[in-house]
Order: C-alpha cells, then structure tokens, then sequence
C-alpha cells in the first residue's frame, strides 16, 4: 500500500482514501470497467504510470485535472487532505442529480451494493473504535457511477465541501490585473469581455458584418439584409461597389461549370491534411499552374493568403540562422504576423522609401541572412511599392525579396501574374504570395519560388501542414479562373477594368469628391472621421442602395478613415452615374467637405472614357 495511489488486485482497483482512514476500515473495492480490461500482470508493473491510464476514466480524470489545476505543490494524486472535496465539487457542480435515469446504467446495481457494504463496515466496528470509524466530514463514499454521487453525500459533508472549495487567491483580490470581479471574488471575464467591446462602440471601430446573398445572375447586385432569418428572396436589392472580386470570376459561368464537375466526381472535402490522404491532383494540377503563371519553379498552395504569409515568413527567416527581416511599414496584418511569428530580429523602413530601406541594410554584414518583406499593391491607399529599386538595393546587400501580390495578380501583367509581370521583374522576386480570393474570385492563397525554397516551407511551415487541405472543387474553380485570366479574354477584362476605374475616378473628382491620389484600381474616399465614415457608409446603405464599406481604425490610422471603393468591368456606366450622384447627396446631407474640382464637369460626367469593345466569351 502506498498512500495516495492505486493499488492493483487482479482486476479490482482499491482507492485509498487515508491511512487513518484505512485503519478505522473506511475503504469501498470497487470493479473498474476501465482497468478491468488488462491483465493483472499489466496492472501489477504499472507503477506510477497508472495515472496515465486514469485519464480515461469518467471519474478519475475529474481527479487528475483537479489535482494538477489546483496543487499548490506537486503532490502525489490523493495524498492532499482535500483531494476528495475537489473531486466532489469538480464533478458534482456539473452533473445531474439522483433524477437522472438510471434504468440501463451498468453501475447502478453496484454502486448500491458498495454502498450497503461501506454501511455494513462502519457499523460493523467495536465501541472503541467508534469515534475512528465515523465518516469524517469530507471522505466520500466511492460509489461507481458520479451522476449518483450527489445521493451517497450527507447535507453536512455538502455544506462543507462547498464552504471550502473557494479559490484562496481570489479571496480579496483587487483588480491590480486590470480585470473586474465579482461580489464572491471571482474574475468577471464576461464583464471584461463586454467593456473591450464597450469601447470599439464608443470610438466608432465596431464591426457590424453587412449580411449578403450575392447575385451570381446580375453581378454585381446582391440582397442586403437587416434581419437574416428572413427568407433569402425577402432581401433588399443593393448594388455592390466595394468586392475584391474585382474581375467578377466568381459568377464565371466556366468557372461555375468546372466547380460543379468536380463537385459531382470528387465530393466536398479534401479529406485530411495533405500529409494524410488530403492531396488531390487538383492541388498538385494548381501549384502547376501558379508555378508557370510566375515563372517560378515551384507553388505551395495554402487555405488563404493571410496562412501562406504568414507561415512562409515565420518560416523562411526563423530557419535562416540569425536572419533579419527588413518590413515596409504599410505591410499588411498577416505579414506582421509572421515576421512576429519567426521570432527573428526586424527593422521597419519608411512606406515605399528605399532609402531608408539601403541605411537600415547598410548596417548589417552582408553576409548575415536577410529578408526584405513588402507589397506590391496596398490595399487601403492604393500605392504601388517601387518594386525594381528595393530589389535593386536588396540584391546590392545580399537579402531575399519577399513580394506580396494579392491585390495585383490577375488584374496586371500580360498574364495577369501581378504588377511584378507588367514591369518585367518577376525574376527579381525570390518569393512572390497571390490569392486566389480576389480578383480569381474564388479562395485560398499561394507562394512560389525556387523548387528547394519551397520544399522548405512545405516541409515546415505549420500553417500548412497542421490543417486540413483545400476542398478539391476550389482548387479546380482556382485554375480555371486563372487560366481564363491568361487567355485573351482575361487581357480584355484587364484593359475594360482599368478604364472603368479611370472612368470612375474622373467622375468622383468632377464633382469635388475627395479621391486620394492612387495609381493603381483602388480608388479610396477621403473622410478622416470615424463616425461621419461609419454614417457615410450606413446612409449610402439605407438610402440610396450602395454598399460601400467604412474602413476605420485599426485598418487604417486614426484620422485617415476612409470608404473603400473597388469597380469592376461590370459596373455599368448607369450603375457609375447613380453612384456618384448618391456620393454627393451623403457628402452634402453629412457637411463632408468637397474639393476644388480639376477637371471639367462635362469631360467625365457622361463617362466618355473609352471602354474596350466586348469579345466573345469561349464555349
């Protein structure tokens, strides 16, 4: 007998409450359906490991986690005098009481012969053991099944058991810890959770999610919701002008037909991570592609571009041996993440300055690994990073360029690979990450580079490999879409997209609308107030129709708060008419500030930029 352990006979597993409990014969044997099942050799040379094996059990897995949770010190399970008080709390707090239906409960029978046995022991012992052998507040007779437990315990032992299983360290805790409690002491997490969100309401950075039911049919239309229970048909018609799909390939009727055949051959899922039975050849037929789209000898595809980011750049320069990471400062969240992630030293240089980029290289040896992380297209403001000189002066001091293209690929270039393609710099990118969520209009995120580079990250990015894979009918949507984009039809779309956002910008400043300055299909609204941005947004919604989404803080900074507007070819020139009208009247009707207009009302108030002549659609 050692105290506080289990101690195996044949297949019968004694808990031992206490010694001075043993010795007044306060001891219930009892048959474990669990331990029962191995041989008593097993059980005999298990030793201390036999707490492993608890954990599967109903009752002493209750006790192991109260025991590990709440041990000032690592004491042996059952040698703390309160072991059995925390194991009635922690199980009796949760479970149901004696009306719990017992009819086919394989415990019940013997929990009630224990229990008649433990009365027959009690009773049983002489006058001068009496006082010993009374149940001692506390001890709890060990019946078999915890739903009846409530049954076998005396109000007194309750009363008791409940009155001292208090967390000591609440017990006149202040809230040093930034974190309220409650009147008994206890840590009020909702309440806390409730002011965070307190606090987004009242400096106007709350998120209200927009509820849509998009219009495959009449792109780029969809039904708006107030109430989403309602039946879909009972939505409001709204026109959309603020999607990343901006080329509309996710109502493709190419890209719907190949989803669907793939849905009808392979099913829904993937079926497991890619390193059990979750790569299909639809992955692999991918990654070919967005290979031989960049030029690059390999692609990793991934669940979205934020994971691929992410994973790659932790990655990448956490494996690289005292690497840095050199971050433009406009780089997005998921970026950020990963740099945080590799838990490698970072410089941050001034947004698109690559002079600052060479000052803060310039003081690092050149031969230490680096990596130079930016963007191409930056997805609130619009800017293009100058992407050939910070691979200039990447190369210059021997650091990887990390490219993220997800705003371009698709929309630039002869192929639709992204700006990096339109300026002839694809070989000067060592990693280059797109989506296939944007203007690909379906899901999911990549990376390619160099064959050994990302076999590397395949190998040991835990993005990737920890996660189930892509559903098949996404990874055939995705090529699809991308191969459409590389066709003649996609370089059509290109040049009628680049016009519409022309068309619109010129439009939008005619009438004194205050559009930053962008070189690129973004076109961003100046506002610079949280709650005017945030009622421009709701008042273009309820009154004109218009969705148009309010970015604010975090976002952006403070001050530059912003509507984020996206055209796509299939915004008409009626659709553009009424949207920039219902602008004006939000302007006017919130005292938004209008400017100077620079180009002449009548040159763009019929929008006469020339839009390219349509082509047939392929079969």
């Amino acid at each position: 007998y050692h105290r506080g352990l289990f101690t195996p006979h044949i297949s019968n597993v004694i808990f031992c409450i206490r010694s001075e409990d043993i010795a007044a014969g306060i001891m219930i044997t009892s048959k474990c359906p669990f331990l029962g099942r191995v041989s008593s050799t097993f059980l005999q040379k298990a030793g201390g490991s036999i707490g492993v094996y608890g954990q599967n059990c109903p009752v002493m897995s209750r006790l192991l986690h109260t025991t590990v949770n709440t041990a000032t010190k690592p004491y042996p399970i059952g040698s703390s005098p309160q072991t059995l008080e925390r194991l009635y709390v922690s199980i009796h707090a949760g479970l149901p009481r004696s009306s719990t239906t017992l009819g086919h409960c394989p415990f019940h029978s013997l929990m009630t012969r224990n229990l008649m046995t433990s009365t027959a022991l009690l009773t049983s012992n002489s006058d001068s053991n009496s006082q010993k052998a009374q149940p001692k507040e506390g001890i709890i007779p060990q019946g078999n099944c915890p739903f009846r437990w409530s049954d076998l315990i005396t109000n007194t032992v309750k009363e008791k058991v409940k009155g001292t299983f208090v967390p000591p360290t609440l017990k006149g805790e202040t809230t040093d810890y930034g974190v309220p409690l409650t009147e008994e002491g206890k840590i009020d997490y909702d309440h806390f959770f409730a002011e965070k969100i307190q606090a987004k309401k009242d400096d106007n950075t709350y998120r209200n999610f927009r509820v849509l039911a998009r219009n495959a049919q009449q792109f780029p239309t969809a039904k708006h919701f107030q109430d989403p229970t309602v039946p879909v048909e009972e939505g409001r018609d709204i026109t959309v002008w603020c999607s990343n799909d901006y080329m509309g390939m996710s109502k493709h009727p190419e890209v719907i037909k190949a989803t669907v055949d793939a849905i009808q051959n392979h099913g829904i899922g993937a079926g497991g991570t890619r390193n059990i039975s979750g790569t299909s050849y639809y992955h692999c037929a991918l990654e070919r592609e967005v290979a031989d789209l960049h030029q690059k000898g390999a692609g990793l595809i991934f669940s979205s571009c934020y994971v691929a980011n992410d994973a790659t750049l932790s990655t990448v320069a956490g494996m690289l041996p005292k690497c840095v990471i050199f971050s433009d400062a406009g780089n997005h969240a998921s970026m950020i993440a990963g740099i945080r992630h590799s838990n490698v030293k970072k410089e941050i240089f001034r947004h698109n300055d690559t002079a600052h980029l060479e000052e803060l290289l310039r003081k690092y040896d050149p031969r230490q690994p680096k990596l130079v992380a930016f963007e191409s297209v930056y997805s609130m403001t619009g800017d293009i990073g100058p992407i050939k000189e910070i691979c200039q002066v990447s190369r210059k001091y021997n650091a990887l360029t990390f490219i993220d293209e997800v705003h371009a690929v698709g929309l630039y270039g002869e192929n639709g690979a992204g700006v990096a393609e339109r300026d002839g710099l694809m070989d000067q990118c060592d990693i280059i990450t797109g989506t296939l969520g944007k203007a690909f209009g379906v899901a999911g995120g990549y990376i390619v580079g160099s064959s050994p580079l990302v076999d590397m990250v395949r190998s040991y990015a835990a993005g990737f490999i920890f996660t189930t894979s892509m559903p098949p009918l996404l990874a055939v949507a995705a090529r699809k879409s991308i191969q459409i984009l590389r066709s003649p039809e996609g370089q059509w779309l290109r040049r009628k997209h680049q016009a519409s956002v022309k068309q619109l910008k010129a439009a939008m400043l005619a009438v004194g609308l205050p559009v930053l300055a962008s070189p690129s299909h973004i076109v961003p609204l100046h506002v610079g107030n949280a709650e005017l941005c945030t009622m421009a947004s709701r008042v273009l919604m309820e009154k004109h129709g218009i969705y148009v989404q309010d970015i604010n803080y975090p976002t952006v900074p403070r001050g530059e708060e912003k509507l984020r507007i996206a055209p796509t070819p299939h915004h008409t020139d009626e659709m553009k008419e009424y949207f920039v009208n219902a602008l004006v009247d939000v302007w006017d009707e919130l005292g938004l500030k209008r400017i100077e207009q620079h180009i002449p009302a009548a040159a763009c108030s019929r929008f006469a930029v020339e839009i390219p002549e349509a082509i047939v659609i392929r079969a």
